[in-house]
């Protein structure tokens, strides 16, 4: 069996004998790298996408789906970014009536949360790779969002902070 399907288990490994489902839930998390975004129709008709806790994050799109797809793409681009420039990643607000909740492309998701968690500490990507044992340049590609990362790679980097990586599917609402 390819090494890369069995990964994911580990993870299940880890959790305390007997645990339940509602005591993991309540473990400390990095974050949900998912935030809530408004949609407003603009003067052409087309519907543009607003983050408020990321007001540099704005793109539009011709009807709702699209606009929402735009979004997704968008934050990924808004996390990188602000990956890139230093910045602190806030934490989502809570999803209120009238807004939708935009979730980022998984791996820029992943990388935000290695990057949180990195600043936090108030470690660099050297540190983390004296922790991993692994070669500096590689560890820094892992924040990097312009360079590919393996899931693999990503989850032992969390793992070694002492977080795990957890997976939600929710049911899209109807439109």
């Amino acid at each position: 069996m390819d090494g890369r399907l069995r990964a994911p288990c580990r993870q299940l490994q880890t959790a305390p004998q007997g645990a339940t489902f509602s005591q993991l839930r309540l473990r400390k998390s990095v974050g949900r790298y998912g935030f809530p975004a408004r949609l407003e129709p603009d003067e052409e008709g087309r519907f543009v996408v607003h983050f408020p806790d990321l007001p540099e994050a704005l793109t539009d799109g011709a009807d709702e789906a699209e606009a929402l797809i735009e979004a997704a793409d968008y934050l990924s681009e808004a996390l990188a970014g602000r990956i890139n420039r230093s910045e602190d990643i806030p934490p989502p607000s809570r999803l209120r009536r009238g807004l939708h909740w935009v979730a980022p492309e998984p791996t820029m998701a992943l990388k935000a949360a290695l990057y949180s968690a990195l600043r936090a500490r108030n470690m660099s990507a050297a540190d983390l790779a004296r922790r991993l044992d692994a070669d500096d340049r590689k560890t820094a590609r892992l924040i990097d969002p312009r360079a590919a990362s393996r899931l693999t790679d990503l989850e032992a980097a969390l793992s070694v902070l002492g977080y795990a990586i957890g997976i939600e599917v929710l049911e899209k609402p109807a439109a």
